[in-house]
């Protein structure tokens, strides 16, 4: 199979969209100029059902949808179009629209180092054990999910995306911080990139002394959009043998696979795929956000963790839909989440119950939603938090006012009367010392510099 995207330029072209009207495709023309819009023919052929495309989960997974933007964003590009204005003043209009839309949420610039007075962009780290990866030849995907939190990467805009290839760089700051034992390539999708590239990463890391080095982790939602990359691309086998090699290095693999629905997982060409990357050793974790007009209904999650178990995925995160993009579309209220996920929970074997959620990826960290409880008559939702910026806030539960219509954590207000959550001042001052740190380092690495060019004039 030969891949073919689709994109505004030239969607149209594919075979089933005649049977949309007119209004629906302008409306892809006008949500795509804000959100990128990229498909394929893999998904187009096999996974979405076009005599019921308007409901479609795949569809709408794939496709920009009109409610994807508030009326009054919508009709400003709308107009535009209508207009026939010249594309530099729909793509000044777009960016604007996109500032708004809050396009790096959840502090993740904090989380970017900083080495010599500099931010060390392309990589993550918030969690003291886990380092984000984002080589920059990985910066794009097989198809664009329209819920996607990382869109920035895929809009253009320089300034937003995070990506590295100075592997140097981060293999210093591996030595430098010991602590360290996992790895995640993300992106975009890492799986984007030949493996003579994923190669030089990779082997440079394993040739590297990094002793606290353990897991190499891969994000991808490629198992999904395009499993030929694990069955027939010109370079799989080389792919493969690079994964077999990492298992033999005494590292772990584990491929984080990003799977939405069931029917992602029900075509030969995926099954195939999954059972050649297990072959290599490497084991396959699924995770989704749970997302509205997709998957909100505890009978999808129930048959997709069933299936990911027979075919021998690990289920690994439920997530709740970050506060940016199109949320206000895919959002589902913490409560509901909350209930769906235990309904879901509660049909399937122990087997399916590696799986945790609700949980949110924000600022502190990542807060699972344990559920709603009565104390001293007080309805309550009930927190706590799976990984934190402070590892002293991890699995200590806290208490928010119950609130059916909370869709995100600064939707909630404490419980009992108190002012503040208990980790909101550790995260203030966690914060300042980064932005203090920063500039120390900047002013410190300045001075260096001069102090170089005076003793060298001298």
């Amino acid at each position: 199979m030969k891949y073919k995207s689709y994109t505004l330029n030239n969607f149209k072209d594919i075979p089933q969209i005649s049977k949309l009207t007119k209004e629906q495709l302008f409306d892809i023309e006008v949500v795509g100029r804000v959100l990128p819009f990229k498909t394929n023919n893999y998904v187009v052929n096999n996974l979405i059902d076009w005599d019921n495309f308007e409901n479609d989960p795949m569809f709408i997974l794939n496709f920009p949808q009109k409610g994807m933007l508030i009326p009054e964003h919508y009709n400003i590009i709308s107009e535009l179009l209508k207009k026939s204005e010249n594309p530099t003043a729909i793509a000044k209009a777009a960016n604007k629209i996109r500032l708004q839309l809050n396009p790096h949420p959840d502090g993740q610039s904090h989380n970017v180092p900083i080495v010599k007075g500099g931010k060390l962009l392309g990589i993550q780290h918030k969690y003291q054990e886990t380092i984000l990866f984002f080589p920059t030849q990985g910066q794009t995907c097989h198809a664009y999910c329209t819920f996607c939190f990382r869109w920035p990467q895929f809009t253009g805009t320089n300034n937003l995306k995070f990506a590295a290839n100075r592997i140097q760089l981060l293999i210093d700051y591996l030595k430098q911080h010991p602590s360290i034992t996992d790895i995640l390539f993300t992106g975009g999708d890492p799986m984007i990139m030949k493996t003579g590239i994923i190669e030089i990463y990779i082997n440079s890391l394993l040739e590297a002394d990094l002793p606290n080095l353990k897991t190499f982790r891969i994000g991808t939602k490629s198992l999904s959009y395009w499993p030929y990359r694990f069955t027939e691309d010109d370079d799989y086998e080389d792919l493969l043998r690079l994964f077999e090699k990492v298992n033999n290095s005494g590292k772990n693999l584990t491929i984080m696979a990003h799977i939405n629905h069931y029917t992602e997982l029900e075509t030969q060409e995926v099954q195939k795929a999954i059972k050649n990357i297990q072959n290599t050793g490497t084991i396959i974790r699924s995770q989704s956000p749970l997302l509205n007009h997709i998957n909100a209904k505890p009978e999808i999650w129930q048959r997709m963790w069933s299936q990911q178990v027979n075919l021998g995925i690990i289920p690994y995160y439920m997530f709740i839909a970050r506060d940016t993009g199109a949320q206000h579309y895919f959002a589902v209220p913490l409560v509901k989440a909350w209930s769906i996920f235990k309904d879901a929970y509660s049909k399937v074997s122990g087997i399916c119950r590696t799986v945790r959620g609700p949980s949110m990826s924000t600022d502190p960290g990542k807060i699972l939603i344990n559920g709603v409880s009565e104390i001293n008559g007080k309805k309550v939702i009930v927190l706590s938090f799976l990984q934190g910026r402070n590892p002293d806030w991890v699995n200590k539960p806290f208490f928010a006012k119950y609130d059916d219509k909370a869709i995100w954590l600064n939707d909630l207000e404490p419980a009992f009367d108190e002012q503040k959550f208990f980790y909101e001042k550790g995260l203030l001052f966690d914060n300042k010392i980064n932005i203090l740190e920063y500039e120390f380092n900047s002013e410190k690495h300045l001075y260096e510099k001069l102090k170089k060019i005076a003793t060298n004039f001298n």
